[in-house]
């Protein structure tokens, strides 16, 4: 039996600042982040959902807001384990030309790109991921069920279902803004996965310097 679920990035957030806002409370989204929670909520409005789940950031939660609006039957459950990744820097803005990363203070934190040592290990992000991927195939035999996560754990998802190294280059990751990255399930066997973007023409110009929190 066939199961699908889509793990769903959340909008554009307000942050002035360029903080890497991480797991701190108060982020919410943009005007424009609203935006593509609203043509979100558009694109999944005819998809026959059976069950939705959260990252209990504020972030997300507004993000899924307009996708809950119309599947009004369905409740949303909040799951811990599709948070965004914990990280030391987390409430820091990095700077224009990423300053902070050039301060000896940071250095003991950058020691080892390959865990990394700066934040949780990819393979702890990649078995949470794969927890509530499979838990959420499993409420819905034959159904779809839906996820709204966070860039860094959707690309460690999907890294880990495409057989891909689990340490990149963050500016090569695909999991814009509104994304979605679907796994297909046959039998609880994970047999496929797809990447759209159905807010992809309100994406601000993709930056070639990857400044965290921007």
């Amino acid at each position: 039996m066939t199961s699908i679920v889509h793990l769903v990035r959340h909008g554009q957030v307000h942050n002035p600042d360029a903080v890497l806002y991480g797991r701190q409370p108060g982020f919410g989204l943009s005007e424009l982040g609203q935006q593509m929670a609203d043509r979100l909520g558009e694109y999944f409005a005819d998809v026959p959902l059976n069950y939705l789940v959260s990252s209990p950031l504020q972030r997300a939660q507004e993000t899924i807001a307009p996708i809950a609006a119309g599947h009004p039957d369905l409740e949303v459950n909040l799951d811990e384990r599709v948070i965004e990744a914990a990280n030391v820097f987390e409430g820091k803005s990095f700077g224009r030309y990423n300053e902070l990363l050039l301060r000896p203070t940071s250095w003991w934190a950058l020691r080892n790109p390959l865990r990394p040592s700066w934040g949780e290990p990819y393979t702890s992000i990649v078995a949470r991921m794969r927890a509530a991927l499979a838990d959420a195939a499993a409420q819905v035999p034959g159904g779809q069920a839906l996820i709204l996560s966070h860039e860094l754990p959707i690309w460690m998802a999907r890294s880990d279902a495409e057989g891909r190294r689990l340490v990149h280059d963050p500016r090569k990751r695909e999991a814009r803004l509104a994304s979605v990255t679907t796994f297909t399930f046959d039998d609880g066997k994970l047999v496929g996965v797809e990447y759209t973007e159905p807010a992809g023409d309100l994406l601000p110009v993709k930056k070639k310097r990857f400044r965290p929190g921007a």
